[in-house]
């Protein structure tokens, strides 16, 4: 379950970036291409938070799809399968234009 250590990299960055202060959520964005199971990383954030000062912080998780640009006919298209392949022509040479994300895109935080 890679999800915990995902978390755990989650975790210490929100730490760190905190300086001391109380985060009451933090927002990330996960690719498709990453395969995260998004109640498996809910569940690693609960379990690894709970002994922080993160405890009962809410983790909130935006999805993005693998989106690819076939560089032969143009089209773009979103994938259900980690195959970069053109949905319009099944063309191999395709670019990957969204689906590695695994950002921190924002943290709510009170002075407290």
């Amino acid at each position: 379950m890679h999800e915990l250590s995902v978390c755990d990299a989650i975790v210490g960055t929100t730490l760190k970036r905190a300086e001391g202060r109380r985060v009451t959520q933090v927002t990330v964005q996960i690719g498709h291409l990453r395969q995260v199971v998004p109640d498996a990383l809910q569940f690693g954030w609960e379990v690894l938070t709970d002994s922080t000062d993160l405890k009962g912080c809410e983790l909130l998780i935006e999805q993005v799809p693998a989106v690819v640009r076939c560089q032969g006919c143009g089209t773009e298209t979103t994938l259900d399968m980690p195959i970069l392949m053109c949905g319009a022509c099944e063309s191999f040479d395709v670019t990957l234009l969204s689906g590695e994300e695994f950002l921190i895109v924002s943290m709510d935080v009170t002075g407290e």
